[in-house]
């Protein structure tokens, strides 16, 4: 019998649990899923009689080690943070790892240990890192099999709210993952090439400087860039590429609204303040603006920045950010503050479904000299506030590698990423079978 310890009973476990319980018992095979919270970890295994739920204490190393001997494969579904304490208990205890996170230095540091044990490590497995990486891998790999000069790869993801749920939020938009990351993203400058150029978006330009991305079925997105997009390059094997950028979808309309709340300074995560207890949403908006008694708070924005319409007037209004009720938080950073706010605006109701957005743009020259621009894209809808878009696109992409490496169809050993066709063809032949699929669209022309 073959042992799967699940390492955290968060969002997307749910999704990566039941698939892997449906047939645990046929193909003889034992799931453990431990987390702080055992209850938790019992609901998700809603009594399944291949499933065990556990207590744990992550950084009690030797109660974690003692889980870690019990399992053939770990699967860390941890916070990023706290994957290495999960991959050291499995080097040492001679255990297969998996995680849908970034693969960090530290992890890198357990490579040659991983090789001399002979153990299967695979990291960004989920939804960005992960499908992203599978489907890109699939298109540029075709591309210069068939001998093909890959020109421009642009590739963007996005979590967003189902276009049925979007009706009462002029944003369009809620939280469907990481409020913190939600308010902190693009803090760093953005890098990326086009067109053989070094590009880079400091943080105060990143939301002006958008692309529209459009799918077919679901309308357009503004697409912002992401922290590093030239370190792709290399992973993708795209190293003297003229273009390419990766980034992040949200509604159109949505960055330039967005802006007005990084130029103010809302988004600051840089310095604390300690407010008054009177102290309103008007005043906490008011505390960025310039002083000027002769005019009203709206006003001041309009003045400060004279790009602000209409639409946008309305948006920051919807926020609260102009009433006389009481600042839900006081002390913290007002990136803190704003999330307090936005926590309560942008809460998934109990009939909302969410929805995420994924679309590659790749071109290249044939030897022919014909130009292939190629569009790829998905969208998967969340069923409900459990197997919401995000949780299946997370969950299954890790869930259907852990049951292809027990059934003997990846065969790989060492720390990997699933760039590699013997990882990606059968985890995306998969998932289309469970209906996380792309489209794609193929238009020739004469290069000129």
């Amino acid at each position: 019998m073959k042992k799967i310890l699940i390492i955290g009973a968060g969002k997307s476990s749910k999704v990566l649990v039941d698939f892997l319980l449906k047939d645990a018992q046929a193909k003889n095979r034992k799931l453990i899923l431990a987390d702080m919270d055992v209850y938790e970890a019992e609901k998700k295994l809603e009594g399944h009689p291949a499933g065990t739920a556990t207590g744990i204490d992550i950084h009690d190393s030797e109660k974690l080690g003692k889980l870690v001997q019990q399992a053939d494969i770990v699967v860390s579904m941890v916070p990023a943070f706290l994957h290495p304490l999960v991959a050291k208990a499995s080097v040492k205890e001679g255990k297969h790892f998996f995680s849908a996170s970034y693969e960090s230095p530290e992890m890198r540091t357990l490579a040659t240990e991983i090789d001399r044990k002979g153990l299967f490590f695979l990291n960004e497995c989920g939804l960005d890192p992960g499908i992203d990486h599978m489907s890109a891998m699939k298109l540029i790999d075709a591309e210069t099999t068939a001998g093909n000069n890959i020109v421009l790869f642009k590739s963007y993801c996005g979590g967003l709210l189902s276009p049925e749920s979007e009706s009462d939020n002029p944003w369009r938009y809620k939280f469907t993952w990481n409020p913190r990351n939600v308010v902190l993203a693009g803090q760093s400058t953005s890098r990326f090439i086009r067109n053989g150029r070094y590009k880079f978006i400091p943080y105060h330009m990143l939301f002006r400087r958008t692309d529209l991305v459009t799918f077919k079925t679901v309308g357009e997105f503004d697409g912002y860039a992401n922290r590093d997009s030239l370190n792709y390059r290399k992973v993708y094997g795209l190293e003297d590429i003229p273009t390419i950028i990766r980034g992040t979808l949200r509604r159109a309309g949505f960055c330039k609204s967005w802006d007005v709340l990084v130029q103010l300074g809302l988004t600051d995560n840089s310095f604390e303040v300690d407010l008054p207890r009177d102290f309103t949403m008007r005043m906490f908006t008011n505390s960025f603006l310039p002083y000027d008694p002769a005019h009203r708070v709206e006003e001041k924005i309009k003045r400060l920045l004279p790009w602000v319409d209409a639409v946008i007037m309305e948006k920051l209004a919807w926020l609260g950010l102009f009433d006389d009720t009481p600042l839900p938080l006081l002390k913290g950073s007002p990136a803190e503050i704003l999330q307090i706010i936005l926590e309560d605006k942008w809460k998934l109701s109990p009939y909302d479904k969410d929805m995420v957005v994924m679309q590659h743009q790749l071109e290249a020259d044939t030897p022919a000299g014909e130009k292939r621009n190629i569009t790829s894209s998905m969208v998967i809808k969340g069923e409900n506030l459990e197997y919401t878009a995000m949780a299946k696109t997370v969950g299954l992409p890790l869930a259907a590698a852990v049951d292809l490496f027990l059934e003997g169809e990846i065969q790989l050993k060492g720390l990997h990423l699933p760039i590699r066709n013997e990882i990606y063809v059968p985890v995306l032949k998969l998932l289309a079978s469970n209906g996380i699929h792309f489209e794609e669209e193929v238009v020739l022309s004469k290069n000129q």
